[in-house]
């Protein structure tokens, strides 16, 4: 009987570390800087900040985030762009079912609506400009692979710029602060840079076999050596905008050049074409940066509207 017990208790466990595998925890700094990143601002521009709406937002955009990877395993999948050869193993080395993966990705995009709900009741935004950002988020996550899927149609880089940068940053600050500004959107631009050298470095890795399931993604559209010199500037441009920011606001934007070496040898393993690991070693360099940068907010001074 405790033998029957534990085999239960270890297939349980097993499950539960495949479905935390499936959601790509790995890529999840690309929601959760620019979630902490516009309640920095705000908190900088009002004096505003509260944990509690800090936390329903990170739930909110981690789990559309989640349910977007999910939609992405399920569709490439499903449309033979997956294979044995792919580094999503969920659905290759069936660990999960369709059924499955589409299952979890309903209880995450409904668990990032609940959060919503509570942001609504909770926050001083209006409803109505916390729907707009939120599911203008929500439906970027899904358009990447699901429906049209406009990944297969070469827009999917900008979609996904654009819902993980300064839309998350514009939806937390919104969320803390209650009314819009313009002035998060361009101190998300670092953010929103690395964030899009991680899909890039991805799309690069995986760009023959996208090119045989009939997929036509910016990587493919460049070619080897354009995506080469797009991923170099993608990691150094965050760089070079913390340099004039260092120069016009203050010395403290340098303190994200720490991860420069970092993004030097992530440079190197593309040019060497070791490319099987690097989005993930991309959005080890997007938290690290991200952290240092967010930090950079929070203790430079800035002339923030107010």
């Amino acid at each position: 009987m405790n033998g029957t017990q534990e085999q239960k208790k270890s297939t349980r466990a097993f499950k539960l570390s495949v479905y935390l595998l499936a959601l790509r925890p790995w890529s999840f700094s690309a929601s959760f800087i620019p979630v902490v990143l516009g309640a920095v601002l705000c908190w900088r521009a009002t004096g505003l900040f509260s944990v509690s709406l800090l936390v329903l937002t990170m739930i909110a955009v981690l789990g559309v985030h989640a349910a977007g990877n999910l939609v992405n395993t399920y569709y490439d999948y499903m449309k033979g762009i997956d294979s044995k050869v792919s580094d999503d193993r969920t659905l290759v080395d069936h660990l999960l079912t369709p059924k499955e993966v589409v299952n979890l990705g309903v209880l995450s995009y409904g668990l990032a609506t609940l959060a919503l709900v509570s942001l609504v009741g909770l926050s001083s935004a209006k409803m109505e400009h916390l729907s707009f950002l939120f599911f203008g988020g929500l439906s970027g996550s899904f358009l990447y692979t699901g429906g049209v899927g406009l990944k297969y149609y070469g827009v999917g880089d900008i979609v996904i710029v654009i819902t993980f940068g300064p839309l998350a940053v514009l939806f937390s600050y919104l969320t803390q602060c209650g009314n819009v500004a313009l002035f998060p959107l361009v101190f998300a631009i670092p953010v929103a840079l690395s964030t899009e050298a991680i899909l890039h470095s991805n799309n690069t890795r995986d760009m023959e076999t996208d090119k045989k399931a009939g997929a036509v993604t910016l990587a493919i559209i460049l070619g080897q050596q354009l995506s080469y010199v797009l991923y170099c500037l993608l990691l150094l441009a965050p760089y070079m905008i913390c340099t004039v920011l260092s120069v016009n606001l203050s010395v403290r934007f340098l303190l994200p050049l720490i991860t420069l070496r970092m993004a030097f040898k992530l440079e190197r393993s593309f040019r060497e074409g070791k490319l099987i690991l690097l989005p993930q070693q991309t959005a080890k360099l997007n938290l690290m940066f991200g952290l240092l940068y967010t930090l950079s907010c929070s203790v430079a001074p800035l002339s923030l509207p107010r």
